[in-house]
């Protein structure tokens, strides 16, 4: 066979083996699941869960917004096995006190994630959490300890280890088809940061505002916030860092069998939409050092994208060639011979109704599909998934640490084993930043 032939002959293979090798059936043990956060990725997700785990139930809904709640139920009756109306709450520590639920995600804005799972793991269930994990680094830290204390199954929403494509990419680094890398690109230049600036008003009465911010930092209600418009404020998200670096940084780790870097350094800032009320930045460089490789990250929410055909992804460059990576497929250009292409697979004809779905990104159904699988073949096995909770902490950590960069103005040193930056004491306070009163920031 010649590399292409080898490479069709052998991608479904190889996902299997990488995807895990659940397979569902009618003797599988119903799943009971709940959902923490109904909006929109919340419902991607659990609708992916449904379409390949037919024992699957979901009993369960919470949400703060009486609407989302509402229109996210009916969506629900309509559309699980049973046709059964799941149990609704306002209150995630009201639905963990029926301690009923097998499996449930965590789809809230990231200020949330880290005491909505830690006690949804405290209630015995298995948790799908979405990236990144958490808004600081030591919320991440006391979630992987919950995870391994209660010993939950904890799969993370960074989704590019079950990329089919992606995963048959990974191959052609880890057979060292391109040689030595000692250099990655991450970047990210779609112009996603909101640009307005509407006044401030009171929230809409089907929202709970109060404990909508929970632990966050208490500002004014805004409609850019909410629905879906909160990662333009660093109160409760980590930036495009935190939402699109982490996806890119965490592929190139798994990729390449990375631990924790070494340093991180960052710079960036406003440079050029001054006028939004958003304020996460437009423009920002970081570098992952992980001592003879060099990962770089660098978004820009303005200007054309270097390369159209990869406006966000990785490019990973060895002697022998260079693999250009992305959610819509890759191309691996070897020194000597073709390149080899290779574009999303959707899967619009298995499951119809995803062509319908309000909202959905066709082309990450099938990743979701496959990372769901992963977390039932290890929720049946007491394993470890592809994206388990301890690299969900070394991504959103390493991305954390390049905001803290940027702020201090300065590159920080991290020290894995004790797990914290080495000689700045002013940047290990920032590790964990303040919590709101009453709420309580966790432990490990």
């Amino acid at each position: 066979m010649n590399r292409r032939e080898f490479l069709s002959a052998t991608a479904a293979g190889i996902a299997m083996s990488a995807l895990g090798g659940y397979v569902a059936g009618a003797d599988q043990k119903p799943l009971r699941f709940g959902l923490i956060g109904c909006g929109w990725y919340g419902k991607s997700d659990m609708f992916r869960l449904l379409q390949v785990a037919p024992q699957a139930e979901v009993v369960s809904l919470c949400d703060v917004d009486k609407k989302m709640l509402e229109d996210c139920a009916d969506m629900v009756a309509s559309r699980q096995h049973s046709k059964k109306r799941p149990r609704l709450y306002h209150d995630y520590r009201e639905m963990l006190k029926e301690k009923d639920l097998d499996m449930v995600e965590v789809a809230t804005p990231d200020h949330w994630h880290a005491l909505a799972m830690i006690a949804a793991v405290e209630a015995g269930a298995d948790i799908y959490v979405q990236k990144p994990i958490s808004v600081d680094i030591d919320e991440g830290k006391a979630m992987l300890a919950a995870a391994r204390k209660h010993g939950r199954v904890v799969q993370v929403g960074t989704q590019r280890r079950s990329t089919p494509h992606l995963v048959e990419a990974r191959k052609i680094i880890q057979d060292g088809s391109l040689g030595n890398i000692r250099f990655v690109e991450n970047y990210c230049y779609y112009h996603m940061r909101n640009s307005s600036h509407p006044p401030d008003t009171d929230p809409p009465p089907n929202l709970d505002f109060e404990f909508w911010t929970g632990p966050a930092p208490l500002r004014r209600y805004n409609r850019v916030m909410h629905p879906r418009g909160w990662r333009a404020f660093m109160e409760y998200g980590n930036g495009i860092v935190g939402d699109m670096a982490i996806h890119m940084y965490d592929m190139t780790r798994w990729m390449m069998n990375l631990g924790w870097p070494k340093r991180v350094s960052s710079t960036g800032g406003i440079y050029v939409d001054k006028a939004s009320i958003a304020d996460i930045s437009d423009t920002q460089t970081a570098t992952f050092d992980h001592g003879d490789l060099q990962v770089v990250w660098t978004h820009r929410t303005w200007g054309d994208a270097p390369d159209a055909r990869f406006p966000w992804g990785a490019t990973f460059y060895g002697d022998k060639g260079t693999l250009e990576a992305s959610v819509m497929g890759y191309t691996f250009k070897p020194n000597r011979g073709q390149p080899i292409k290779k574009d999303v697979v959707y899967e619009l004809e298995q499951y119809p109704e995803d062509k319908t779905e309000k909202d959905l990104e066709k082309n990450v159904a099938p990743a979701i599909r496959h990372h769901m699988l992963d977390l039932l073949a290890n929720i049946a096995t007491r394993g470890k998934p592809v994206a388990d909770i301890e690299q969900g902490y070394i991504s959103t950590s390493s991305c954390i640490l390049a905001n803290m960069s940027m702020a201090l103005g300065r590159e920080l040193t991290w020290d894995a084993q004790k797990q914290q930056i080495v000689g700045d004491e002013e940047a290990n306070r920032l590790m964990r930043r303040p919590y709101r009163s009453p709420w309580v920031h966790p432990e490990v």
